[in-house]
């Protein structure tokens, strides 16, 4: 269970930048496949060469940002759709991220540090230190403090107060003049022009921010999973439409808040959905090469009750 709600939480980030991509901008962004497992390699590298933990989550963050503006350059600029955009600069990421890690996959456990260690009695001498991810060492001091506890739960309400802010911070966004400008421009864009406003600026930004989130998302994944790896953005956009899709279907809302908190919600649900298939999938005959199947089989579910739920509103 409490797996389920850090994944859910950590896959909420994620979501809550497809949510500014393709709710708020309606722009369909597909560098989140390729933003995801770059931020996780970026904080992978940068753990292994010893840089501070937390500025490596923060280059991370500056990372996905960067894949963003790229691809709204490629939009902008070369005049080229925003699926084949997105399409374009998840393959050049994935180059790019294997590059950054050196491998396919880096490993967090056993990850030592040589120090040099200055004494007026043995005088210069070298010490190794085991290096701990921000989450191990929250695991580490949960277990010492309660050990009756799983030392998961620290990361677990470690994590729920980083959602938690940023979800206010994201609210109060959306409430400033640039995110009520890209509300509107996902809406009415030549409504935007005649207020004198550049949709190309406005929609970078949105585009830098969510694949940003996407980034970041992918560094706390690969510090829960112990290890970053080239490959763990497979199909992370089509989990993240479902997650969106089945918070839509749970709560109806056209107020920001909701619609943020129903992201969070819809995440949590989907990782909930995909944990029953693979502990019980096996009952119908299902196997976890199923999940992809699976998902799919919820957005097309969801669209099919959006649209009816539609007709019925126009009747």
């Amino acid at each position: 269970m409490i797996s389920i709600l850090i994944e859910g939480l950590i896959f909420g980030i994620m979501v809550l930048g497809v949510f500014m991509s393709y709710r708020v901008l309606n722009f369909c962004d597909m560098t989140v496949d390729g933003a995801f497992p770059m931020g996780a390699c970026i904080f992978g590298a940068c753990f292994v060469a010893g840089i501070n933990p937390y500025l490596a989550l923060l280059l991370a963050f500056i990372g996905g940002m960067l894949a963003g503006l790229c691809t709204t350059l490629i939009y902008t600029k070369l005049k080229i759709p925003d699926l084949l955009s997105g399409i374009l600069m998840m393959t050049i990421l994935y180059s790019i991220s294997l590059r950054i890690a050196g491998k396919a996959n880096i490993s967090f456990h056993n990850v030592k540090k040589i120090i040099t260690v200055s004494d007026p009695v043995n005088g210069i001498s070298t010490v190794t230190q085991e290096l701990r991810t921000p989450f191990q060492q929250i695991s580490d001091f949960f277990a010492a403090k309660f050990p009756a506890l799983p030392s998961e739960l620290g990361i677990l309400i470690v994590l729920l107060i980083f959602v938690i802010l940023l979800k206010f911070l994201m609210d109060l966004f959306y409430h400033t003049d640039l995110g009520l400008t890209m509300g509107a421009l996902g809406d009415n864009q030549q409504m935007i022009i005649s207020q004198g406003v550049n949709p190309q600026i406005v929609r970078g930004i949105g585009i830098c921010i969510g694949d940003g989130l996407a980034a970041i998302a992918g560094a706390f994944f690969a510090m829960y999973s112990g290890f970053a790896d080239v490959g763990s953005g497979t199909g992370v956009i089509v989990s993240g439409l479902a997650s969106l899709m089945l918070g839509e279907f749970i709560i109806h809302s056209n107020k920001i808040s909701l619609q943020t908190l129903r992201v969070l919600i819809g995440s949590i649900i989907y990782r909930g959905l995909m944990y029953l298939a693979r502990s019980y999938g096996f009952l119908i005959h299902l196997k976890a090469d199923d999940l992809k199947l699976i998902t799919g089989v919820l957005i097309i579910i969801c669209l099919i009750i959006s649209k009816v739920g539609k007709k019925k509103n126009e009747r």
